[in-house]
């Protein structure tokens, strides 16, 4: 399964959006230079206030494009990097991924994928009723979360808005996506 990276973003300070960049750096083991979340360990504030030194699987967050067209239909205009991911892209489902897979991004950048973002009530701040638009129930009651994936930094380097997305499915069986 292969894609593009459709935009980059990154935020120095605690924001729930992020600006749109030219290019990103990731950095092994920390995640997006000069981003907020950066670290080896977890770096998201509530997280941070139950156990500081657990491990940040949370370095990258990655959202596909198609989310956006999906909520414009319920009236909602969301943006790259507005739900604060630092990867926007388009053509891989990104939610369809095993646990495990390698993203290669770009020339030299490498990302673990940890499990899915678990949305949060900040996305209600952002704009109000999205929250359900993006964490709601299948058929069956389970709980499904499209508000993008996050990973961990392998190999870094630099990533760029039309930049080949080549995914690595992890040997085994598949193992879906849980919350990180």
């Amino acid at each position: 399964m292969n894609g593009t990276v459709a935009a980059v973003s990154r935020e120095e300070e605690y924001r729930f959006s992020k600006r749109g960049r030219d290019a990103i750096r990731l950095l092994a083991g920390l995640g997006v230079e000069g981003d907020a979340h950066q670290g080896a360990t977890v770096r998201h504030r509530s997280r941070m206030a139950r156990d500081p030194a657990q491990p940040n699987l949370r370095q990258v967050h990655l959202l596909h494009r198609e989310l956006f067209a999906e909520v414009a239909a319920a009236g909602f205009e969301v943006l790259p990097g507005q739900l604060g991911e630092n990867i926007t892209t388009a053509g891989i489902d990104l939610l369809a991924l095993s646990t495990g897979t390698l993203l290669r991004l770009g020339d030299e950048a490498v990302v673990e994928v940890t499990g899915l973002r678990n949305p949060c009530a900040q996305i209600d701040g952002f704009r109000n009723g999205l929250l359900k638009e993006v964490l709601g129930r299948d058929e069956r009651g389970r709980v499904v979360r499209r508000a993008g994936i996050m990973g961990i930094v392998l190999v870094g380097g630099e990533v760029r808005p039309g930049d080949r997305i080549m995914a690595e499915a992890p040997a085994g069986p598949h193992h879906p996506l849980e919350p990180v």
